[in-house]
């Protein structure tokens, strides 16, 4: 066997169409990749069974024909000339590029026998399968669980993306769901809160224009600079990062102020208005105009904007929640709309996710019959400290020594990256990553494996920010030698001595099956033919008019932050994570985040990029070259008291690392602030560190979480 550079082959030749649809122009499947909107799609399959363009579904009455121009493209994903196309194995030192054919076989035995080797010296919990949403299948993401469960491996504690947003708003609510998110094409007034949703979320958009088109509806847009979302608003709040509970506040005392509280409507359904007017009592306009940016008449027009709307549609998103206190600013951001009583009213209330409407049964894809409660949970976010032996982060246990890493690449996701990158440099460190391209984390691995995309195996998806299941049938063949997730884990159980227990032995269509079958779904044939399955709630249970998901039914205006149940909650063994003590009993202002002080004046959000989806499309040339090159947005104000020209190279830093990256001079941010979107391979960067030097990876209250949009730093001409 020879050394070479990964690829080892290009893949460009004819692809069979093995699926239901073989015989038909157009086929149907779902977008996997971690994304709120999850769009149904139609698409194009050539006469030589090769993926042609793809669209949204028109049939599909959320995503309405459209999505994001990325994922249109995604041919050029799909037959890339660099994608992987067989298993490699180091040949050389960690990084240095030297590999060497290996076959399957010797690939996944190799891979058991180090895990086994890890297990010996320092038992099952030296292994830690660590993976997230690359795809959102269920079947292909969360098989990886059931191998863990089995063997007693390292728990996953996946903290990186949705904790804040989501516990924030069960705060509230107590359960995560909301009005049909095709109601704001029948709203009068759509306030998108927190998410750049041209970007990131363009059916978001389509049903908002629609509202402005066909019944003048306005278009509120807040967030932390002057995005392509804020340039389709009516009104635009740009405020400084993590103050939006500061702005949602005054609004709930301009409604109290001046009658826009429903009083009738929150004696029946909240838990104590007459407490959240008393403690809003202070909170004026002026006040918040202080700590948010914005003007006294900026935050008046909107408190009298939403006040005078009744069907305001709150539509929030992940972006303001990744702050330390973003937890509490969606709770209230969310508080807002209940003071006004909007959930009463079509095109009215407060929308974050429908995660929990969709009731599929994946205990045993999972495996959570075998979970073993004495096994330890590492928090996904904090992988740099893991690898690197922090105690604290190892719950006080042994070292892991071996990773399986799927659908996610740390190396360049996720935050304190010099740590993360320190800790894969490890020699006694042994890394097998299962990937579509040569990432950054795969890079440092010892077993690299190819693995199929989302057309080439069946997969079931949900869609968080609407309201369906999608099926998403095999479209075309892998190449030759490239495997799925799901190939893989059941090798591995094999070769481990667990291919007997439950779950294991399955197809991809046999474990669809299996979850439609137990949680009263229609068959895998019958969503063939129906392309998705709608599971929106009555228009009463959507708007709480049944009563809100706490057993008093009310709306919590005061939250248990530590007691209420939430989606992503640490295990009973973890605790509390993050300041806990320091929320607030109502909503307020509440300082967690990393403020800035005389020696990181500047604060620093990572936003995404319209051609990127976190690392993934980093590696097509059409996003890279629409997006440029790594850049931070500047202010001219603070471009001149530096002396920058656009296009100089500057220097950022804190306590965690420093890297030198281009400025852009813009008026798309307030002084102070500095914007770099998109998340560009590290290798991109001038130094071969990517933005991620500067993130914390230090928990966020109550349940941890990322604050990826929070860091103090300071900028120098370089």
């Amino acid at each position: 066997m020879g050394l070479l550079s990964v690829p080892a082959m290009a893949y460009n030749g004819p692809m069979n169409i093995q699926s239901p649809i073989r015989n038909r122009s157009l086929g149907h499947t779902a977008c996997p990749h971690d994304c709120p909107s999850t769009c149904a799609l139609d698409v194009e399959l050539t006469e030589d069974g090769r993926i042609g363009r793809m669209r949204g579904a028109t049939e599909n009455s959320y995503t309405a024909g459209v999505i994001c121009a990325k994922v249109a493209r995604y041919a050029e994903r799909l037959y890339h000339p660099d994608r992987l196309m067989k298993p490699v194995r180091r040949a050389g030192a960690k990084g240095a590029g030297q590999w060497q054919d290996v076959t399957w076989e010797a690939a996944l035995d190799e891979i058991a026998d180090a895990f086994v080797k890890a297990e010996q010296r320092h038992g099952s919990e030296a292994v830690w399968p660590y993976f997230y949403a690359g795809t959102m299948g269920l079947v292909q993401r969360d098989s990886i669980e059931r191998l863990r469960h089995a063997k007693k491996y390292s728990g996953f504690f996946g903290t990186i993306c949705t904790n804040m947003a989501w516990t924030g708003y069960v705060m509230g609510t107590g359960t995560l769901r909301g009005p049909d998110p095709r109601e704001m094409a029948v709203s009068d007034c759509v306030v998108i809160w927190g998410t750049n949703a041209v970007a990131t979320q363009v059916n978001v958009m389509t049903h908002a224009i629609k509202a402005r088109k066909d019944r003048g509806a306005k278009i509120v847009v807040v967030d932390i600079y002057d995005n392509p979302t804020m340039k389709q608003a009516d009104m635009a709040l740009i405020l400084r990062p993590g103050t939006d509970a500061a702005l949602a506040c005054a609004a709930m005392h301009v409604a109290f102020r001046d009658g826009y509280a429903d009083r009738e409507y929150l004696a029946k359904f909240a838990d104590d208005p007459a407490g959240l007017e008393a403690h809003l009592e202070d909170k004026t306009p002026a006040w918040a105009s202080a700590i948010t940016g914005l003007s006294v008449e900026e935050i008046e027009a909107f408190a009298g904007l939403v006040g005078e709307t009744r069907k305001s549609y709150f539509r929030l998103g992940y972006g303001f929640t990744r702050s330390r206190n973003g937890a509490v600013s969606m709770h209230a951001a969310l508080s807002l709309a209940t003071v006004l009583g909007a959930w009463q009213y079509e095109g009215g209330g407060a929308f974050h996710s429908n995660s929990d409407i969709f009731q599929l049964n994946k205990a045993e894809l999972m495996g959570t019959a075998m979970v073993d409660p004495e096994i330890r949970m590492l928090d996904q976010s904090q992988i740099g400290r893991v690898l690197t032996g922090d105690a604290e982060a190892l719950r006080h246990r042994g070292p892991v020594d071996a990773l399986i890493i799927q659908n996610t690449n740390p190396v360049n996701v996720a935050p304190e990256q010099r740590l993360v990158k320190q800790g894969f440099l490890r020699n006694d460190l042994f890394v097998a990553v299962h990937e579509q391209f040569m990432t950054e984390t795969a890079e440092l691995a010892d077993i690299v494996l190819p693995a199929t995309m989302f057309v080439e195996h069946d997969d079931i998806y949900r869609g968080g920010g609407q309201s369906h299941i999608l099926l998403g049938p095999k479209l075309v063949d892998a190449p030759p030698l490239v495997r799925t997730n799901l190939f893989v884990i059941e090798e591995l159980a094999k070769r481990l001595g667990v291919a007997d227990r439950p779950g294991f032995g399955k197809t991809e269509r046999e474990h669809i099956e299996r979850m439609l079958y137990v949680s009263g779904k229609p068959d895998f044939d019958t969503l063939i033919e129906d392309k998705w399955l709608d599971c929106q709630p009555a228009f009463d249970d959507a708007h709480y008019l049944n009563g809100f998901a706490h057993p008093d039914g009310k709306f919590r205006f005061k939250p248990d932050w530590e007691g209420t149940p939430a989606p992503n909650k640490p295990p009973a063994r973890l605790g509390s994570l993050g300041p806990v003590k320091q929320l607030p009993t109502f909503p307020d202002q509440v300082d967690l985040i990393e403020v800035a002080d005389a020696e990181h004046p500047f604060r620093l959000a990572t936003s995404p990029a319209r051609n990127f989806l976190n690392s993934t499309f980093a590696e097509t040339k059409t996003s890279r070259d629409k997006e440029g090159r790594p850049e931070v947005m500047v202010n001219p104000a603070d471009a001149l008291s530096l002396g920058l020209a656009d296009g100089d190279v500057v220097q950022l830093g804190n306590v965690r690392g420093e890297l030198r990256i281009h400025a852009k001079i813009t008026e798309a941010v307030k002084p102070g602030v500095l914007i770099a979107e998109g998340l560009w391979p590290n290798k991109a960067h001038l130094d071969g560190e990517g933005i991620n030097v500067l993130t914390g990876a230090d928990p966020a209250a109550p349940h941890g979480g990322a604050a990826f949009h929070d860091n103090k730093v300071w900028m120098r001409k370089a």
